[in-house]
């Protein structure tokens, strides 16, 4: 038999299609979900009819923070696409260094998805070795 190849398009809830790919999901009320995967950092995302943001926490590094350290950052968010590096400032006291992607909802499918998770989870390993190695200066 020849390579026939069949595609197969199935609809599935956001949450529920998360769970199904092994993912365990927390919903936190007002569409936002904590989502873990093994011994991966949470993601925490925000759906609305038109969007899904996807936010990875790295914690607060004010004290590293330096000039040379955020041009690090912007210089490794041509590495890590298509998820980039930002700061969430919602709590003016605790900045934090976040990861960040944003996708439309409109014709989203499963691989785009998953391609989501595990772009984060190849930019967490980037920032953490940066990390490390301005911590250890």
């Amino acid at each position: 038999m020849s390579n026939v190849i069949i595609k197969i398009e199935k609809k599935e809830e956001f949450s529920r299609f998360l769970s199904l790919n092994g993912f365990d999901v927390e919903d936190l009320e007002n569409d936002v979900f904590r989502v873990t995967r093994e011994n991966e950092l949470p993601v925490f995302i925000k759906v609305n009819d038109q969007n899904i943001y996807f936010e990875v926490d790295l914690g607060n590094v004010a004290e590293i923070a330096s000039k040379e350290f955020y041009f690090k950052l912007l210089d490794l968010n041509t590495e890590i696409l298509p998820v980039s590096f930002g700061i969430n400032n919602s709590n003016t006291a605790d900045p934090r260094l976040v990861l960040v992607e944003s996708r439309e909802t409109g014709d989203l499918n499963d691989n785009e998805t998953l391609s989501v998770f595990d772009a984060l989870e190849l930019a967490v390993d980037k920032a953490e070795a940066l990390l490390k190695s301005e911590i250890n200066q």
